[in-house]
């Protein structure tokens, strides 16, 4: 079939050059405009579009699905579109431009997190289990009929960014053997079962941890958060990046929720249940360090412990 693809960010890159290895043959690439990156802001092409540059593919860059993106999409008279991750709403009449419409690559087990941020806010809520899902794109958000899904049980430490790079791999599988069952007039799919839950994109104050949640809520939300928007705290009225967490040793002594100890060499900060061991932090201006080196140089005894009300909606604090 004859494709355009659209996508901007790492996660998408894998589908891009599965489908260009593939038999299909891909009309454009369609992505987000080149952005500012870095302490200098320098302009740079998005990971999809160095990619589609590498494979020698014709890019779109655009911000706005509007008259004349579809006008340059529909002169390709393409079979299908295929979207991982592009980062806009494809609205009517680009989305019925393809004749057979749009197909989405969405990592979650649909209909559980719609939204721009399935992964995090899976982590967040301590879900074990997540996954991919290829969908039939439709005006509602992540609504259409399910093509095919693939679950993946989460490993126990794995970050937001260990699980999305590991479901973009077997994601782009599952996208190309839908792409390549519709092309075979072999592909069937189902309306989504179950509820809906919303996963919109993270803001810098979904990364603020609440030390008076249980450990396993305190813990789930850095692996969620981590590495965008960062898992952050203030100390001594400094913000505090925290960069890496290990749960404590057997014998490691209660904390009070926001409260700092040394147990060995190791950096203890409570929760409302067990503490949890402070590994790397990067302190406001500074680079990321040793909890143990920052833990030296400050010697303060308490972390705020954020109130007594959550700093994010209850049911993910609860989570």
């Amino acid at each position: 079939m004859r494709l355009v693809f659209a996508g901007t960010p790492e996660p998408a890159v894998p589908s891009l050059r599965l489908l260009a290895a593939s038999a299909h043959q891909i009309a454009a690439v369609l992505t987000r405009t080149d952005a500012p990156i870095g302490r200098k802001r320098v302009l740079t092409p998005s990971p999809v579009a160095m990619a589609a540059e590498e494979l020698g593919l014709e890019a779109i860059k655009t911000n706005r699905l509007n008259a004349d993106a579809t006008e340059r999409i529909a002169a390709l008279r393409p079979d299908l579109g295929v979207i991982v991750a592009y980062g806009g709403l494809v609205r009517e009449p680009l989305l019925s431009t393809p004749a057979l419409g749009w197909i989405n690559l969405h990592f979650s087990l649909l209909p559980r997190w719609r939204g721009a941020a399935p992964v995090q806010h899976a982590l967040i809520a301590g879900d074990r289990v997540t996954g991919a899902s290829v969908f039939q794109l439709v005006a509602e958000l992540d609504a259409g009929d399910v093509y095919a899904q693939r679950e993946y049980v989460v490993p126990r430490a794995a970050t937001a960014g260990e699980v999305l790079q590991a479901l973009a791999d077997e994601g782009a599988q599952l996208l190309a053997e839908v792409v390549d069952a519709l092309a075979a007039g072999t592909a069937t799919a189902a309306p989504q079962v179950g509820e809906a839950t919303l996963a919109p994109k993270l803001t810098d104050a979904d990364g603020l941890l609440t030390w008076n949640a249980l450990q396993r809520a305190v813990v789930d939300r850095v692996r969620g958060v981590t590495p965008e928007p960062g898992a952050h705290t203030v100390f001594d009225g400094q913000r505090v990046k925290i960069v890496g967490i290990a749960l404590p040793p057997a014998d490691a002594p209660r904390v009070d929720p926001g409260r700092l100890a040394l147990h060995g060499k190791q950096v203890l900060v409570g929760t409302a249940s067990e503490p949890i061991v402070l590994e790397t932090v990067q302190p406001a201006g500074k680079g990321a360090m040793r909890a143990a080196d920052w833990w030296r140089g400050r010697r303060v005894p308490a972390l705020p412990a954020g109130g007594d009300e959550p700093t994010a909606a209850p049911t993910r604090a609860q989570a």
